[in-house]
C-alpha cells in the first residue's frame, strides 16, 4: 500500500497523540511536533518505495519468466523485498 501525503499526515497525528496520551513525550511546539513525525514517516515510505522497486527489479532479472500473481512471483517477492529492508536497517 501507497502512503499518500494524507495518511502520512494522519498517522504523524496518531503518532503525536498516542505518545502525548501515554505521557512518553512532551511537545512544547505540537506543529514543530507533527512536521518532524510526518518526515520521519515519509522518509520510511520512501525506503519502503526504494526495496519494493528492488525486489521487482530482482524478479524481472530473473532468467526465467515469473509473473505477478503467480505463487512462486509471491515468494520471491517476499524473499527479496525482506533482504531490501533489512540491507536498508528497517
Amino acid at each position: 500500500m501507497r502512503l499518500t501525503e494524507a495518511r502520512i499526515s494522519h498517522l504523524a497525528h496518531l503518532v503525536r497523540k498516542s505518545l502525548q496520551k501515554a505521557e512518553a513525550a512532551v511537545f512544547t511546539d505540537e506543529s514543530a511536533a507533527h512536521r518532524e513525525a510526518k518526515a520521519v514517516l515519509l522518509s520510511y515510505a520512501r525506503m519502503e518505495e526504494g526495496a519494493d522497486a528492488a525486489a521487482r527489479e530482482k524478479i524481472s532479472r530473473l532468467s526465467r519468466r515469473v509473473h505477478e500473481g503467480e505463487r512462486e512471483w509471491d515468494i520471491l517477492y517476499k524473499k527479496y523485498f525482506e533482504e531490501e529492508m533489512f540491507r536498508r536497517k528497517l
